[in-house]
């Protein structure tokens, strides 16, 4: 959430952050909660790897540091060992908070009382002023980020621990939560195991400030304590293109690096990035820029070179790059077209591998329409005819027209689960009394869900649940969801009776979000013996 450099950690974080706190606010599922307990031991198992990584990190500066006579390294490795400590504090405040949150709601652990509990009774401890608890929780993450300021000299921008709706992007504009505080916006209506989740979620981001600091100060101990602790085999080809049957030619050595050194390096006078590259992690520039054309020899090719300096507090190496610029020969490759699926968003990737950086396509259709994607030549593709022509063009010149075929989305398999999720044996039935409840769920074919995973989302709208004793009908209900609760007939079944499932109104959830209705046959209907 902080940026274009998230790591994919950090991005989902992110990701979890806005599912959480956008989900709060509702009277949600007993299904939805549970997918909560699975988020909460998710991120407890995420604090635990983090905890570890950061202690691996304090080691390191302290065993980098602590024996040399620099009180710029000194006070670099006292404030690291402060930045632990904080940190230890503040996640054991937030573990006693947890604790309170459990004894709150009435549980020692997480069970499935805890997950299926919809009070507000953490809410309220929370947001109410008089428990002190939100206060003190939102005090401590305050004073934690002024210490972690403190400690690296104001020189990072830590992501805020407190945020309320206007400081989130996604929910500054939305006028239900924009005037809300950040505790209301956290806990207001959350259930228990949202609550827990929540914190848990704050931890991580806890430990990733913890991180940042501890980076920062490793850098500042270690660039006067300089070891090489990066050596990875390199290989430099003569020519990284090889005919069958000829030799390849090239040069294996080691490249070393140290982890303290922060060099900056140019090309032809031009600064470049430096990044970690994560093969090797070694810092690694990168260079990028349009080879210019021209002088071209009778093999097609013309030669350039680069000057490359890498520079270091004391020292700078210099290196002339010999390169070869080839004249391009336009070349239109394409693969078997894949089979599409009618009305569904279809990703297809149509590439020209020899225009290289210049392939920036533009796409026209018939029998379809046709979405580009940020990755150039990447589209989704959406049928509304059972042949699809896609026509390529590059900079204004038609590349050629792809021929796609387009079938049907195959029906949903409607099956029926014990609360639990595991499958209804549908020969043996049920123990009369034995199932407190059912999932009737809509589930897609497995290839279709494996090529088109966004539009394979089935719903079951309405369905007829009926308890049968021959030809009779003993009770029956009518559901607009996919859970059934068989708690009220526990006492009416009997040995030989069935449990009749109609489905009657089932939707495919379209890539958009949009229902599509999908037509119910008797062929759906699930009968369940009750011995």
């Amino acid at each position: 959430m902080s940026g274009g450099k998230e790591t994919p950690r950090q991005k989902m974080i992110g990701m979890m952050y806005l599912v959480l706190t956008a989900l709060l606010a509702l009277q949600v599922s007993n299904a939805v909660l549970e997918k909560f307990a699975i988020i909460n031991e998710t991120l407890t198992t995420m604090i635990g790897i983090g905890t570890g990584k950061n202690v691996e990190q304090l080691e390191g500066i302290v065993k980098d540091g602590s024996k040399s006579p620099d009180p710029k390294v000194k006070r670099a490795v006292e404030s690291a060992q402060k930045v632990r400590e904080a940190t230890v504090g503040i996640m054991k405040a937030m573990d006693d908070l947890k604790a309170d949150m459990m004894k709150t709601a009435g549980s020692e652990k997480i069970d499935e009382k805890l997950i299926n509990d919809h009070s507000s009774k953490i809410a309220t401890m929370m947001i109410d002023k008089k428990s002190g608890k939100g206060t003190a929780f939102e005090s401590n993450l305050r004073e934690y980020q002024k210490k972690l300021n403190e400690l690296t000299g104001g020189k990072l921008k830590f992501e805020s621990l407190v945020k309320a709706p206007k400081d989130i992007p996604i929910f500054a504009g939305d006028e239900d939560h924009v005037r809300k505080d950040f505790l209301t916006f956290t806990f207001e209506n959350t259930p228990a195991i949202a609550a827990l989740a929540s914190v848990n979620q704050i931890q991580t981001e806890i430990l990733e400030n913890e991180a940042m600091a501890l980076d920062h100060l490793a850098a500042e101990a270690g660039s006067r304590v300089l070891k090489v602790d990066k050596v990875v085999p390199m290989v430099r080809a003569v020519s990284s293109t090889v005919a069958a049957g000829a030799p390849y030619v090239a040069d294996l050595f080691m490249a070393a690096s140290s982890s303290a050194l922060n060099p900056t390096m140019t090309v032809d006078g031009r600064t470049i990035p430096v990044e970690v590259d994560a093969a090797t992690g070694l810092k690694m520039g990168r260079v990028k820029f349009t080879a210019s054309g021209g002088g071209y020899d009778d093999k097609g090719l013309a030669k350039r070179t680069m000057k490359a300096i890498i520079s270091l507090p004391d020292s700078n190496y210099v290196a002339n790059i010999e390169y070869f610029v080839a004249k391009p020969v336009i070349r239109v490759t394409t693969g078997t077209a894949p089979t599409l699926y009618m009305g569904c968003g279809n990703d297809v990737n149509i590439e020209v591998p020899a225009l290289g950086t210049s392939y920036n396509p533009s796409f026209s259709a018939t029998g379809a329409e046709v979405i580009k994607s940020a990755k150039i030549g990447r589209v989704t593709i959406i049928p509304s005819q059972r042949k699809v022509n896609v026509t390529v063009s590059n900079a204004g010149t038609n590349l050629g027209t792809e021929v796609f075929e387009v079938k049907n989305v195959p029906r949903p398999r409607i099956i029926a689960k014990d609360n639990n999720g595991r499958d209804i044996d549908l020969k043996n039935g049920i123990k009369a009394g034995g199932v407190a409840g059912l999932r009737i769920n809509a589930e897609a074919d497995a290839n279709f869900k494996a090529e088109v995973p966004k539009d394979a989302n089935f719903r079951i709208r309405n369905m007829s649940v009926i308890l049968a004793r021959g030809t009779a009908r003993v009770a029956e209900m009518t559901l607009t969801n996919e859970s059934v609760d068989l708690t009220a007939w526990r006492s009416q079944m009997r040995p030989g009776d069935r449990i009749i499932i109609e489905p009657k109104g089932v939707v495919r959830m379209t890539y958009k979000g949009t229902p599509e209705p999908v037509v119910v046959t008797g062929a759906d209907i699930i009968n369940i013996p009750i011995q």
